[in-house]
């Protein structure tokens, strides 16, 4: 089993990241949504990712063919093996809706919150109400989690001693500046992929003006 790999992040697709290892080799692996955004910035430098193996089948099954996906953490993949046991939500539809940061897709499962489970991809009102009644009772771990950022820009799993402090400047700081892009007519996804790729930066703004200046210069390629 691969569980991580190491190596330069060469390029990103809509989906997928390509890593150089060493001796040569390059890796095509496949990424939640909010890896992609968070991932934008590290191009041409190293970057580790904690890599899952599944089999994805083509022509009714007739065809088997072996695919990595890869997420920030550990806790991150582990959220995924949870969400495939959802009835309805296979390995990449799976990559698909985690379009957000797993804390808040587990917050969201949680607290039932419906409306930001249906604004993730593909998951409708019967599918947002399977998932909750499927893990309502075991996401409180992943709601809880918060994820720091490294020099290559790629989350790294949580310090248990600074959990509280990161989640506490994190969490409703960059609720505010969802909620605030959302009233400016921002889709919501594309507003926590921007938001959660600018606090995940070394020097994560303490304020929501701050985020939404960091939201504005990512979007503007700086």
């Amino acid at each position: 089993m691969i569980t991580r790999v190491s190596g330069t992040l060469e390029g990103l697709g809509e989906n997928t990241a390509v890593l150089a290892l060493a001796g040569g080799v390059a890796v095509e692996v496949f990424l939640p949504g909010f890896a992609v955004a968070r991932l934008g910035a590290s191009i041409g430098s190293p970057v580790v990712l904690h890599t899952l193996l599944f089999i994805e089948s083509t022509a009714q099954g007739a065809t088997m063919f072996p695919r990595l996906a890869g997420f920030p953490s550990a806790a991150d993949r582990a959220f995924f093996e949870l969400l495939v046991t959802v009835k309805g939500i296979g390995h990449r539809k799976a990559l698909r809706v985690m379009a957000l940061p797993t804390s808040q897709i587990a917050g969201g499962i949680a607290d039932r919150d419906a409306a930001l489970l249906q604004s993730l991809p593909e998951v409708g009102k019967r599918l947002a109400e399977t998932i909750v009644v499927t893990l309502k009772d075991k996401v409180a771990g992943y709601a809880g989690a918060t994820t720091g950022s490294g020099a290559n820009g790629v989350a790294a799993s949580p310090d248990p001693a600074s959990a509280e402090a990161v989640e506490v400047r994190g969490g409703s700081v960059a609720r505010e500046a969802i909620a605030a892009l959302v009233a400016l007519g921002e889709p919501r996804v594309a507003a926590a992929q921007w938001v959660d790729r600018v606090m995940s930066e070394d020097d994560a703004p303490g304020d929501v003006a701050e985020v939404l200046q960091g939201v504005y210069r990512v979007r503007s390629g700086g």
